[in-house]
């Protein structure tokens, strides 16, 4: 199986702030007894065995132990409802790390699958806001933080363990509610990241 994609992501977490789990490789526990994180990902472009994957979205909803690297993470995929279902079964093989490539990296954390499922989902960036929504279960909206008025956004760099990126803005949720696979939660107020990504197998 030959694969690329290229596009950009952001994920949103509980953690107050900077997430521990984030900064430090999984050393250290985030804020709380439990991980609740989402990550909404556009590809822009890229195929999967020859077929043209450009332009869907898929977001994955993770409920984790406080510390991530104890593992025994659950794991939910939303795929986009206008992806075919060769595309869907070629994006659920690459994000969940069974193609290789970065996301296989923390398939040996994933405990068990929470399902798949099928959803309309809008993902929009707009300057430093990136927002998702996938049907009735995930809306979220997160901004880049700028320091000082008019100036570049914070980030985080050198996070060579990150599947997406080395380097990531340090944002936060505007709201972000999640009801999907028997989970619920509002991390309203919390931590998020943004970055783009590319990837080839």
């Amino acid at each position: 199986m030959s694969w690329n994609l290229e596009g950009s992501y952001f994920e949103n977490c509980n953690c107050d702030s900077v997430c521990p789990c984030t900064t430090s490789g999984f050393a250290q526990a985030g804020d709380h007894d439990r991980c609740l994180v989402t990550f909404a990902i556009h590809v822009d472009s890229g195929s999967i065995d020859g077929l043209d994957v450009g332009g869907r979205n898929v977001v994955m909803v993770f409920d984790a132990p406080g510390n991530m690297g104890d593992g025994g993470w659950e794991v939910g995929m939303i795929i986009d409802d206008q992806a075919s279902d060769e595309q869907a079964d070629g994006l659920g093989r690459v994000l969940s790390g069974a193609a290789g490539g970065p996301m296989a990296a923390l398939a040996p954390l994933v405990g068990g699958m929470l399902g798949v499922e099928r959803a309309p989902i809008e993902y929009i960036n707009e300057g430093g806001t990136h927002s998702v929504i996938a049907g009735s279960s995930v809306d979220i909206q997160i901004s880049d933080t700028q320091l000082v008025e008019g100036g570049s956004f914070a980030g985080l760099t050198g996070i060579n363990y990150h599947p997406m990126n080395t380097e990531l803005s340090i944002a936060t949720a505007n709201r972000a509610k999640v009801n999907a696979f028997g989970k619920e939660w509002d991390n309203t107020g919390k931590n998020g990241h943004y970055a783009p990504f590319s990837w080839t197998d």
